[in-house]
């Protein structure tokens, strides 16, 4: 008998999609198993399991009634049980009809998706613990839709590195690390499921976009042969594994998902394996060498063929609505659009709740032409990403070469200490003597490091840039101790050399930057400082002059003279009237006023000073940014 499947992953915001599902949903696909994918509000799943049961029974009771068309005011009632949801449509004025209705809004409201759940396998994935609250509870939500506990699968990421803690609080022991073996899931069973291709229907599933899309998604090497302490893969992946071939999972997802455009690769330490050169050659043969380009491939006749050989309808009617819609909103002619919208709302066709595969394939021989004619496809550029970094360590002109075969773009390398400038000043001049002018880097702080280490890693980058006239984007990361019992919860770890007002200093500077710093010495010291006294200026200034520092800081527009020559805040200096009063507090007193600067609170309450001298100093970081913005 076949089972039925739902697999989720929590509704917090990340970049990339769960491989992790994606190859679990690989692997119940084949055994023949009905597969469903939700990343949302869970009550709002529950609704829609209840709605779906409704219009179920509705359509056998009444079926001279098209009832999938009132889905959303279903839906609606059912979340909220109001009845002025229904009183503007007839069709719900029959008692008999809402006597149904009441009955499954009751069905909701006692929660029958809990008392008798439908499904014979619940997975969900973790990603990081500071997302920990909104994981425990959909976990707990999700195992209560499950037929039997122990069928309720977790693992990733947050599951791996704390599993004693998650199965406190959730009763469930979870997956630590890879499905590497086989009979993971099923005893008995051969297939690896860490080896199998990812099931790219499932995105469709789902209204969130994620941000990294139209990839190829895929590890060439597991593991790392360092093991740092700040880092999470020796327990995620404790062996490294020099070689993992990728053309075959390539030609799969082709020919069932249609040709992705770029090459996202997760691998944690690339240029460790003793397979390297053949991992660049492979990624070649892949279509991914110097200068590759792609042509999106036909999006509908991929939906079509899926649908005929009811490859997940869920997420190929969701698709081929949105194709639908695209068309219209491409065509030119008004006329036409018309037509072709009011033959869609014929065929019930608007809206993915209304639309059945069967009229989408009746469709077919209208759309095709349409689409064609709407969709010409162009060359794009292609990308290889190595997108956790690569080891500066280990570079050397002969890899930079060989990595210089293929698209990279950008090249990625980590930078996260001060005591690795040497070396990785020669790696990025290797990369660059390479040919590959593209660059990014992690720096990670708030670990073991000071914040000047932070400037001085950023500055190097710009610098760099001018002399060797590539393009290095540098993106500080905040280091947290994921597994630590005192801090996973959350992102309160505060380093050796830091404070919260360092912290939120920093992120001020990088939420005007957007999260990166670029090549242009201008730009990075009026956001950093032209020098490390004002970096550390910055870094003890009230966060309000540091977002709006143009408005507060007359030095800064002086130095920038030609933007603000129109500046109708031109006399405006608090920022300088601050910072001569804060270094005019005696030692002692300035201290005592950097002790609570440190702890960045400072509403009536949250601090203790009686001194009127440090006081006047902590005014001015009371100004909010709405009274800048005013």
């Amino acid at each position: 008998m076949n089972r039925k499947v739902l697999l989720i992953e929590p509704n917090y915001k990340n970049k990339y999609p769960p491989m992790g599902l994606m190859k679990i949903a690989t692997y119940y696909r084949m055994k023949g198993d009905d597969v469903r994918f939700y990343k949302g509000d869970m009550k709002s799943l529950a609704v829609e399991l209840i709605c779906e049961d409704l219009i179920e029974h509705l359509e056998i009771v009444y079926p001279e009634v098209f009832w999938k068309e009132y889905y959303p005011i279903l839906f609606q009632f059912i979340k909220i049980g109001r009845y002025s949801i229904l009183e503007e449509y007839d069709i719900f004025a029959s008692d008999d009809v809402l006597d149904v209705i009441k009955e499954y809004r009751k069905r909701y409201r006692d929660k029958e998706y809990f008392t008798k759940p439908r499904f014979d396998k619940v997975g969900i994935t973790t990603l990081f613990t500071f997302y920990w609250d909104i994981t425990i509870d959909t976990i707990n939500f999700a195992k209560q839709l499950c037929k039997k506990t122990e069928d309720v699968m977790v693992g990733g990421i947050m599951s791996t590195l704390l599993p004693d803690e998650v199965y406190s609080a959730t009763g469930i022991h979870p997956f630590e690390g890879l499905l590497d073996k086989p009979g993971a899931i099923d005893p008995g069973d051969t297939l690896i499921i860490d080896q199998l291709p990812l099931d790219y229907s499932i995105l469709d599933e789902i209204d969130y976009i994620y941000p990294a899309n139209n990839a190829y998604f895929a590890y060439m090497t597991r593991g790392c042969v360092n093991k740092c302490k700040f880092c999470a893969v020796p327990r995620l992946e404790p062996e490294y594994c020099d070689y993992i071939s990728l053309k075959k999972q390539i030609e799969i997802t082709n020919e069932r998902f249609g040709t992705q455009r770029d090459l996202l690769l997760l691998d944690n330490n690339v240029l460790a394996s003793k397979c390297y050169e053949d991992i660049i050659e492979e990624i070649k043969e892949c279509g991914f060498g110097q200068g590759a380009t792609y042509s999106a491939p036909n999006e509908y006749d991929i939906t079509i063929k899926n649908l005929k050989e009811s490859y997940n309808d869920r997420a190929y009617i969701r698709k081929a609505v949105k194709i639908y819609m695209d068309i219209i909103d491409r065509l030119k002619d008004d006329e036409e659009k018309t037509k072709l919208y009011m033959k869609f709302e014929e065929n019930h066709c608007l809206y993915h709740y209304t639309a059945t595969k069967e009229a989408i394939l009746e469709l077919d021989e209208i759309v095709r032409p349409l689409y064609e004619k709407t969709h010409k496809p162009s060359k794009k550029k292609r990308i290889v990403d190595f997108n956790q970094g690569i080891d500066s360590r280990l570079i050397t002109p002969e890899n930079m070469s060989k990595l210089a075969e293929v698209n990279i773009y950008p090249l990625r390398i980590a930078f996260d200490h001060w005591k690795l400038h040497d070396i990785y000043e020669k790696s990025v001049k290797t990369a660059v003597n390479s040919g590959i002018r593209n660059l990014s880097n992690y720096l990670l702080y708030n670990f073991e490091d000071k914040p000047e280490e932070l400037y001085y890693r950023l500055e190097m980058n710009v610098r760099l840039c001018e002399e060797l006239d590539a393009s290095i984007y540098s993106f500080p990361m905040k280091y947290h101790p994921i597994n630590d019992p005192d801090f996973f919860m959350n992102r309160d770890y505060i380093g050796k050399y830091w404070n919260r007002k360092f912290i939120r200093a920093v992120q001020a500077v990088l939420n005007s930057t957007k999260g990166k710093i670029g090549r242009g010495k201008e730009f990075f010291e009026e956001a950093f400082g032209s020098n490390i006294d004002e970096f550390h200026k910055i870094l003890w200034m009230p966060e309000t002059f540091i977002i709006y520092r143009r408005q507060y800081d007359a030095k800064l527009r002086e130095k920038l003279a030609d933007k603000y020559k129109n500046h109708s805040e031109k006399d405006c200096d608090l920022a300088n009237e601050w910072w001569d009063k804060f270094n005019g507090l005696p030692s002692e007193k300035k201290e005592r006023a950097k002790e609570i600067i440190a702890l960045n609170k400072f509403k009536d309450g949250e601090y203790q000073c009686d001194d009127a001298e440090i006081e006047d100093v902590l005014w001015y970081y009371k100004t909010t940014r709405n009274d800048a913005e005013k």
